[in-house]
């Protein structure tokens, strides 16, 4: 919370302690900036908050709390009580602009805070199978989940973002053939390609590099017998790829655990185990079951078949104590759209363990139809048609593509109009946010070098408030996306301090004769310019200085 709205709450938690002798927390003062500026600075609903506790009309109320305010101590120059009992706040003027100090000083590190108290959250993401080129959707999860870990360390949480390599199941088996009947195809031989196989031209160029460095070493051998090494291969590069187009989209993970490694460490066995110990588990029609039905799912799932395999839920769970015992306060995943039926059992199957089910938080990630010329995308690994991450970045670039699938809450479909996100005008809202921090930093270039003041007394205009009202909210909002898993959030307030310092720059002329009206414009632009930069970066987006 900024220090501003900080220290309004606790003088009207202390004027409603006084005038009622009641106890009332600061968490249960709201405190508001109205959308009508002649209802003053900030606002608070307290009133019809105590009415059903008081039992008294509200607007009594409200003059009972404005009586016993102490105004000095909050920074406040005058109190009006409005409508049916809101209390309006008109703030000293030196009151609003003591965050710029503050923004200068912090620098880079403004907008943090310790509010998540350094708990340990684990975030997985993506988790893509390493089978082809990451396509829109996982772009779409790349953006979101990497932009939570940002937020959420702003705001003061041990993150670690992980990704979850697939590497154990059919689909990597269908990869390795798939790259085998590929690199027969090299070696001159007639091959039926798999039915269920991968079409992607990825693989051909790996099965080109294979031969390139192997010749036609694998070209008579039993495909039984040489089928680990092309899985092995596969796997190895599309991994590699996997992580440059990352890297390239400016994402980057903490750990990569593989599937795989769950079963060679004997995790598996150690989750039934414990799931058995716990006395969660039953045996019938030859399988063995969990009793998930007891931690709110709506029937029992099999975590043994009759034939002694797995289902896909047993690894599941054994990943999920994994990360339990490497000691996470918290977990968190973003699912793609297809598996919002899978986030019940997985939650009871942490239930089931032993553990609180809400220490899991499963995030759907909705499906971006990709619309380019008025028409749509296809997508489909398998065919090979699909339009790859990579693609999407070198057309519209890393900024454009993160910032657009971040300005949505990930759980509603949205379109992404390839054209309009390489538009270099204000209706590209990226390209409008950058704009703005190039402008700040071209003022900036071109004036003399700020001094640092204690106070800004000169900054009366109602552009100038405006904007610095915005730039205090910025730590309140860090903390609201970071609760929310919310990076759409942190989009929407850098559209309104965007919005505010083009309004501010038309109004209010930066460079003037006056000295010392100049010295503070300035202080309010790099304010601002910080503001903004900081806000970018937790949504992985650049601030460049020229356009």
């Amino acid at each position: 919370m900024n220090a501003i709205e900080s220290n309004l709450k606790q003088a009207v938690r202390n004027a409603v302690e006084k005038a009622f002798s009641i106890e009332w927390s600061e968490e249960q003062v709201t405190i508001e900036i109205p959308k009508d500026k002649s209802h003053g600075d900030y606002a608070t609903n307290i009133a019809m908050q105590l009415t059903r506790t008081l039992r008294t009309n509200p607007k009594m109320i409200a003059q009972q709390v404005v009586d016993h305010l102490d105004l000095a101590a909050a920074g406040i120059a005058k109190v009006e009580i409005a409508g049916p009992g809101f209390i309006n706040f008109t703030m000293e003027n030196d009151t609003l602009s003591s965050v710029i100090a503050k923004v200068l000083k912090e620098d880079e590190a403004y907008g943090s805070s310790s509010f998540g108290e350094n708990q340990k959250v684990n975030v997985e993401f993506v988790s893509a199978n390493p089978t082809g080129d990451l396509h829109p959707g996982h772009a779409r999860g790349a953006a979101t989940g990497d932009s939570v870990c940002r937020i959420l360390r702003k705001a003061g949480y041990d993150v670690t973002a992980e990704y979850y390599v697939n590497d154990a199941g059919n689909q990597i088996r269908n990869m390795a053939v798939s790259l085998q009947a590929r690199y027969l195809e090299q070696c001159g031989k007639d091959v039926v390609f798999p039915e269920d196989g991968y079409h992607g031209p990825d693989l051909i160029e790996i099965a080109k590099q294979i031969v390139a460095e192997e010749g036609m070493k694998y070209a008579d051998t039993d495909p039984k017998e040489s089928l680990g090494f092309f899985r092995q291969y596969g796997l190895k590069e599309e991994l590699a790829k996997l992580k440059r187009d990352l890297a390239g989209f400016n994402v980057h993970f903490d750990v990569w655990t593989s599937e795989q490694s769950i079963y060679d460490r004997g995790l598996v066995k150690k989750a039934l185990d414990t799931l058995i110990a716990q006395g969660n588990t039953y045996e019938a029609e030859g399988a063995l079951w969990l009793k998930t039905t007891t931690f709110g799912d709506d029937k029992d799932r099999v975590l043994v078949k009759s034939d002694g395999s797995y289902t896909y839920l047993t690894p599941d769970i054994a990943y999920h104590l994994d990360k339990l015992d490497r000691g996470f306060d918290r977990l968190v995943n973003f699912f793609g759209a297809d598996h919002h039926s899978y986030v019940t059992r997985l939650k009871a199957a942490i239930g089931a363990l032993g553990y609180e089910s809400d220490k899991l938080s499963v995030d759907i990630i909705q499906m971006a139809r990709m619309i380019k010329d008025g028409e749509e995308f296809k997508l489909s690994k398998r065919s090979g048609k699909a339009v790859a991450l990579r693609d999407l970045v070198e057309e519209a670039g890393a900024d454009a593509v993160r910032y657009f699938f971040a300005s949505r809450a990930c759980d509603t479909q949205m379109d992404f109009d390839l054209d309009m996100a390489t538009k270099q005008s204000n209706e590209n809202p990226v390209y409008y946010a950058q704009y703005a921090h190039a402008r700040m930093c071209s003022i900036l270039r071109s004036a003399p070098s700020v001094t640092p003041q204690q106070q800004y007394s000169l900054l009366t205009h109602t552009k100038e408030t405006a904007l610095l009202k915005q730039i205090n909210e910025f730590p309140n909002i860090i903390v609201e996306a970071a609760k929310s898993r919310a990076p759409h959030k942190v989009c929407n307030y850098i559209q309104r301090l965007a919005q505010m310092f083009h309004s501010f720059y038309a109004d209010c002329k930066v460079l003037s004769e006056d000295a010392a009206l100049t010295n503070e414009r300035l202080a309010l632009v790099q304010a601002t310019r910080i503001t903004l930069r900081n806000a970018l970066d937790v949504i992985g987006v650049s601030a460049p200085e020229q356009m």
